[in-house]
């Protein structure tokens, strides 16, 4: 199943009840129904046995056994080349990372290997491997525990990129992902975990699909991940002022759905882009760049300062991009100052 031919993805029954379920039950879930039905898909990483650091793994190990879902020692380049290795192999892995600050040791591995292999032997290999890199500011957790580093992986050519900001996307766009031929970088929030929602598994979902959370003419304001909770939260605020937004959940930043953005901006010839990431260099720069270009809509930006994550409150704090400042860009982007 190519990423490019755009197929549905989720192949739960469509009689499947909806629950109230945290972020990570529905990842354990996820995963779950997908080694279920696939004998192929196994789980590889630091502390997965014991059900992940976040319950992501919860009770797998359990009903599936030591030998799919595997526990290792700490060594991300290991972890990471083990996971290329099974995919080549015929195996779909599911690889820890456990944060994505960490994945950093494992970079070489995805890099030139997961993401480069279909290319360079003409499709003979394919790698069918999710690493999951749960990223963003995990709060008191200081500088080397608090990235948000996703642009880095929509740059690289030959890796899917996701990011999921719900309990519903975290099941569906996590089976998605395992049922994908290309390696994926998925990324969840480490502040997310216990985020609650109702998850239905009936619910189809595809890779490079981005959801509308409001409708609106007022302007277009596109996010992903936990940042969407805060947009929300200036939505509210915006709306009792009049001006309603179209919001937006990314959700895949690689393959992104240019399509809903692009009609949008459209229709509102305004654009705010608002990530959690550092804005210099940040995903938020392409989406403007590409709506203005094809559009002419007015643009604009909101990130993080290019600064690291403190360990201080007061610190972490100049980090955060929250409701108050997401409010204030809108109201100058809306009055033509933006």
């Amino acid at each position: 199943m190519d990423l490019t031919s755009m197929q549905e993805h989720d192949k739960t029954s469509a009689g499947a009840a909806a629950q109230e379920l945290s972020y990570a039950q529905a990842a354990a879930l996820a995963v779950q129904r997908e080694m279920d039905g696939d004998a192929r898909v196994v789980v590889v990483g630091e502390d997965v046995g014991r059900g992940g650091i976040f319950g992501q793994y919860a009770g797998l190990q359990a009903r599936f056994g030591g030998e799919r879902v595997i526990d290792t020692p700490i060594s991300e380049a290991a972890i990471m080349g083990a996971g290329v290795g099974m995919a080549l192999a015929g195996l779909r892995p599911v690889v820890e990372m456990r944060v994505v600050d960490f994945a950093l040791c494992g970079m070489d591995e995805l890099v030139n290997q997961a993401a480069k292999n279909r290319y360079m032997f003409g499709g003979q290999g394919r790698v069918p491997m999710v690493a999951r890199m749960p990223g963003g500011i995990w709060d008191a957790s200081a500088a080397q525990h608090s990235q948000s580093l996703e642009a880095w992986f929509a740059h690289l050519p030959g890796v899917v990129v996701v990011c999921p900001g719900t309990p519903q996307d975290n099941y569906g766009l996590l089976r998605a992902s395992m049922q994908c031929d290309d390696p994926v970088v998925y990324i969840e929030h480490k502040a997310l975990w216990g985020l609650r929602g109702t998850v239905d598994e009936a619910q189809t979902v595809r890779l490079g699909q981005a959801r509308r959370v409001r409708a609106g003419d007022a302007l277009t304001m596109v996010s992903w991940s936990r940042q969407l909770q805060s947009c929300e939260q200036a939505c509210d605020i915006l709306a009792a002022e009049g001006l309603a937004v179209d919001l937006i959940d990314l959700r895949t930043l690689w393959p992104w759905d240019r399509e809903t953005v692009l009609a949008s901006c459209a229709r509102t010839t305004r654009l705010l882009v608002v990530h959690e990431a550092v804005q210099a260099g940040g995903f938020g720069a392409e989406i403007a760049a590409t709506a203005a270009e094809a559009t002419g809509c007015r643009v604009a930006r909101l990130g993080a300062p290019r600064i690291p994550v403190g360990y201080a409150p007061v610190l972490e704090a100049q980090s955060r991009v929250d409701a108050a400042g997401i409010v204030q860009a809108a109201r100058r982007l809306a009055s033509g100052r933006g």
